[in-house]
């Protein structure tokens, strides 16, 4: 592991943390016209996921699709307590998610993969790149980046924990880094050929995974323990 001050930008290692199988505990889908599922996120009562040229939630209790936005959704989505925000190619979209209208735009910094709102700024993973940025969400200026040895998909905060997914041919899992230097603390592993494309807790103890090609979400089961790590207002830049 490597951590560099100022920037504060760590490489992930993962050779000695916990690992442990993903224990999936509920499926969703496939749904009506939906052949990929992208980004996911939570609003409390409904689970939002990217459908590529829409927004659409669903009832996690009855797998029921309640809303669809038409927008542009190829990748990671978000939920600040009011509004959605949505990757768009180059470009992260702020959405009222009563009217659908886009409300405002900023640029993603090389793109992204997923996207997670936690304390007041976004987190855009980057796939290739292999990076998760910690974003100003007015601007879109890179505030800090930690470095993943994975390709990196959804990401999301819970209880002060840092969660992203990874994909790479069959594997995938959801894993647990440190927020401060990117070290791997714990993986859940999916079973051979399930991905995970986007990530989001349920903010207790369950993540909602997109399922990319399979046009699926799954519910897997989040790891319960008593202390916790990592603390995002402590993380902003000063």
């Amino acid at each position: 592991m490597t951590v560099f001050n100022g920037g504060n930008v760590g490489n992930a290692r993962d050779c000695s943390m916990p690992r442990s199988p993903a224990e999936i505990v509920k499926e969703y889908g496939p749904f009506p016209g939906v052949d990929h599922v992208h980004g996911v996120t939570y609003d409390g009562r409904s689970v939002w996921f990217a459908a590529g040229d829409s927004l659409k939630a669903f009832d996690p209790a009855s797998g029921q699709t309640l809303r669809s936005i038409d927008v542009a959704a190829h990748a990671g989505t978000a939920f600040d307590g009011r509004h959605l925000y949505q990757l768009a190619e180059d470009r992260i979209q702020k959405i009222d998610p009563g009217t659908g209208e886009v409300l405002a735009t900023i640029p993603a910094p090389g793109g992204g993969s997923g996207l997670a709102w936690a304390e007041g700024t976004l987190w855009l993973g980057q796939y290739r790149d292999r990076k998760i940025h910690q974003l100003d969400p007015h601007t879109g200026t890179v505030l800090r980046t930690l470095e993943s040895n994975r390709f990196v998909t959804g990401v999301t905060w819970v209880d002060n924990e840092l969660w992203h997914g990874t994909w790479e041919g069959d594997e995938s899992d959801v894993r647990r880094i440190d927020p401060r230097t990117g070290e791997v603390l714990e993986r859940l592993q999916m079973p051979p050929g399930v991905g995970v494309s986007g990530l989001e807790s349920d903010g207790a103890d369950r993540f909602f995974c997109g399922g990319g090609m399979s046009g699926k979400v799954r519910a897997v089961r989040r790891p319960t323990r008593g202390a916790t790590r990592g603390d995002p207002t402590s993380l902003r830049a000063k």
